[in-house]
């Protein structure tokens, strides 16, 4: 199956480390990431876990729930769990989707027979609650993941959810932000107190939603 952005997320329902679930409705009013790992006990996958499960907080602050997903089953996964806990020093507090029939896996698209036959590629799937994709990123088996790039990544998505605003290179959250062009002078004056235009097209003012953190 060929996923695009601005799709609705496949529903499932799967056995994980906290039951079972029905995808959908897991997610309920908020935000989503699923990331895929190519197997349990791989050592890239290992140190991510770990960091997720450390950044549980930040992703709470931005009405976010994760969940990953691996082939293996769901005892192999909590036996997993215990290596991360020791190595990364934090413990799992998210669920991990058990999918040994590759269900789930084919159902996102995320088989890929010149990759690899067998296993699962590594990707991350952010979803908003309308449950539409908003962000794939697929990595290298040898790349770790960033996963402060993806709750930068989420911070633009909300931001510009809820105001005619883009995000601009490398920008981070209380920085300046551009306003899109389908938004003329006259209405942009309605919206923001000011902005200064280094082109017609290239107008840039205050993070709207600066005050408010």
């Amino acid at each position: 199956m060929t996923l695009r952005l601005g799709d609705v997320a496949p529903d499932f329902e799967a056995d994980t480390t906290d039951g079972k679930i029905k995808f959908h409705d897991w997610i309920g009013a908020g935000w989503a990431i699923l990331f895929s790992h190519p197997k349990d006990f791989t050592p890239v996958c290992t140190t991510e876990l770990g960091y997720v499960a450390k950044l549980k907080g930040e992703f709470a602050k931005r009405n976010v729930k994760v969940i990953g997903l691996s082939v293996d089953p769901v005892n192999s996964h909590k036996q997993w769990a215990e290596d991360i806990k020791e190595t990364q020093g934090q413990a799992l507090n998210f669920p991990i989707v058990a999918d040994p029939d590759k269900k789930v896996a084919n159902l996102y698209g995320m088989m890929h027979p010149a990759h690899d036959e067998v296993f699962t590629v590594r990707t991350v799937f952010v979803i908003d609650p309308a449950k539409k994709i908003r962000l794939m990123i697929t990595y290298p088996q040898t790349c770790g993941r960033n996963f402060d790039e993806i709750l930068r990544v989420i911070e633009s998505l909300q931001l510009t959810d809820g105001y005619k605003v883009a995000t601009p290179v490398n920008w981070k959250p209380g920085e300046d932000v551009i306003i899109v062009p389908s938004l003329s002078d006259e209405d942009a004056k309605k919206q923001f107190s000011g902005w200064r235009a280094l082109k017609p097209y290239l107008r840039l003012t205050k993070d709207p939603r600066a005050g408010a953190r």
